[in-house]
Parts: C-alpha cells; sequence; structure tokens
C-alpha cells in the first residue's frame, strides 16, 4: 500500500523568454455555419510585423486562422501562416490555442471595440518549423503567446518555454 505525501511539492516551472510580438492584420470573418463542435469559422490574415529579442520579420500575407466558436463561449484558435525573418528565410508557424471571456466582455470583441486585454483569457502554444539553417534551432521551440485582439488585427505577445 502507498502512503499520500500531503506535502508533495512540485519543482520549479520552466522559465518563459521574450522571444518577439507579432502584429498580425486580419481580413473579416466567415463562417461555415453551424457544425459538430460548434461555428466552424476561419479569419484570413494579411501581413504584419514580427519584431522582438529573438525573431524579427514580416507575416507573408496568405495565413488563415481556423476556429470553433463552442456552445460554452469558448473560442478554439488552430492559426497557420509564415513569416519571412529579416534575412529572408521562412519560418512556418502553427498557433493552437483558446479565447474566451465574460459574456458582454466577448461581445465588445466582436463589435470591434478596444478591450484591455486583462479582461479576457487569449492564449496560445506555438511551433515553428523551417529548413534555414540559421533558424534549425526553431524547429525544437515551443513557446506560448499572450494575445490581444483589436478590430482588424491581432497582437501576439509571444515568448519561448525553456
Amino acid at each position: 500500500m502507498t502512503q499520500q505525501n500531503d506535502t508533495f511539492s512540485l519543482p520549479p516551472p520552466p522559465a518563459l523568454v521574450p522571444m518577439t510580438r507579432v502584429v498580425c492584420e486580419v481580413g473579416a470573418l466567415v463562417t461555415l455555419g453551424l457544425a459538430k463542435h460548434g461555428e466552424r469559422r476561419y479569419v484570413p490574415l494579411g501581413g504584419g510585423t514580427v519584431q522582438g529579442p529573438e525573431l524579427n520579420g514580416r507575416i507573408v500575407e496568405g495565413g488563415v486562422d481556423w476556429q470553433v466558436q463552442r456552445s460554452d463561449g469558448v473560442l478554439e484558435i488552430a492559426a497557420h501562416y509564415v513569416i519571412r525573418a529579416d534575412d529572408g528565410a521562412l519560418i512556418e508557424v502553427q498557433s493552437e490555442g483558446l479565447r474566451h471571456g465574460p459574456a458582454e466582455v466577448m461581445a465588445r470583441l466582436a463589435r470591434g471595440e478596444a478591450v484591455p486585454r486583462e479582461a479576457y483569457f487569449f492564449r496560445t502554444l506555438m511551433r515553428f518549423t523551417t529548413g534555414a539553417e540559421a533558424w534549425l534551432h526553431l524547429n525544437k521551440v515551443m513557446a506560448i503567446a499572450c494575445g490581444t485582439r483589436e478590430a482588424g488585427r491581432v497582437l501576439l505577445d509571444v515568448y519561448r518555454l525553456t
């Protein structure tokens, strides 16, 4: 028989290192209608900037943010796009996460109103893929992004998980 230890503690969490800020222009929401898990929709991603201590460049137009608006008010996010680094290298980004908050806050966001990011939860897990020699280390990175949704763009403050 094993004994439960009421004083169990976890080791310190991994650190988060500031990596970059993504500012991405977004198009109009397109809905595919109510599907089996909620409203299926997408948002076309335009250009934008990537600036920070570890990654700088531009967003390549043509990415897509696939979404499911669940019946419990949670928005599931699966964005897929490409960054062209300042040296010309192409870096694929896959970003999956959640956005949710009080109904009145989410309604304000849907209307395009400015809402402080502290008023709602918007987090994504980001992974990167590239064949560019100078950026191969990104193939081993997991990053967490804290997002802000504005009327015509999304801001993501990206932190590399150590």
